[in-house]
């Protein structure tokens, strides 16, 4: 067995530089030289690495782990500022909408939806206590989402233009044509009872036409995005696309007065 003896280490030392010398003094030797002389170098290089990842495994790994509760913690730290910014950004068009109508509205947040109705029925955070009523209009800073249909002392239920048992009596902004939106519980709404010869076009804007006392006159409900004829055939209808997403609504208005 090769041992490391003190003479050995000395004729290897004296070979590896007679090596150098005879390179440095005839170029044939020298390209040699340097292939023999490259892979101590690799070697040596390749244990230092090795050794270095062995002694400091432990530091990185804790290091690492340090690193990525630091990211977990600014991602939230990011997300709950951008929900924050996103609210304000919310209620400063709501607080916009207050400023610019002539009747009394008080803003709600919605905390939740009914169980049996989810796709059409709200739950907004004031009731009775706060002035709402059965009936009273509800709106956000695009325009008409639907009407209060129960109220208690500190919540009230909010159905959306969505379900189909909610009417609402409008008209064509363009033409003055009117006619009875419904929901349909899916995306869109259905504008009925328009006669054969209305005049509407793709595109035309629909607005609340103000002969209830329930809606005041002239709040956007939608666009029309096309037109077709009853089985009847004695009048046509309008499939209307709503002006608010009836399925991401986190803040409203309540018309309270007109």
């Amino acid at each position: 067995m090769f041992k490391f003896k003190k003479k050995n280490i000395i004729y290897a030392a004296s070979a590896f530089f007679l090596l150098i010398l005879l390179s440095s003094l005839i170029p044939a030797f020298r390209a040699k030289a340097l292939d023999i002389s490259k892979f101590p170098a690799i070697f040596f290089t390749f244990l230092s690495r090795e050794a270095g990842a062995v002694i400091f495994y432990h530091r990185n790994f804790r290091q690492n782990e340090l690193l990525q509760k630091e990211l977990y913690l600014l991602k939230h730290r990011l997300n709950a500022a951008s929900e924050v910014y996103l609210e304000n950004s919310r209620l400063r068009r709501l607080l916009a909408v207050k400023q610019k109508v002539s009747y009394k509205v008080i803003a709600a947040r919605v905390i939740g939806r009914s169980a049996d109705n989810w796709s059409s029925v709200l739950i907004i955070d004031k009731g009775a206590s706060h002035g709402f009523k059965r009936g009273m209009a509800v709106i956000n800073y695009f325009g008409l989402a639907g009407r209060i249909i129960e109220t208690g002392d500190s919540t009230s239920k909010v159905m959306l233009l969505s379900d189909p048992n909610l009417g609402v009596s409008a008209i064509i902004q363009r033409s003055r044509q009117e006619g009875l939106v419904s929901g349909t519980l899916g995306n869109s709404l259905i504008m009925k009872y328009l006669p054969k010869d209305a005049d509407i076009k793709i595109s035309d804007t629909v607005v609340t036409s103000g002969l209830t006392d329930a809606y005041p006159k002239g709040l956007a409900i939608g666009t029309v995005m096309s037109i077709g004829d009853e089985f009847s055939g004695l009048s046509r209808y309008a499939v209307v696309k709503p002006v608010v997403n009836l399925s991401n609504i986190e803040e409203v208005l309540v018309i309270v007065s007109q």
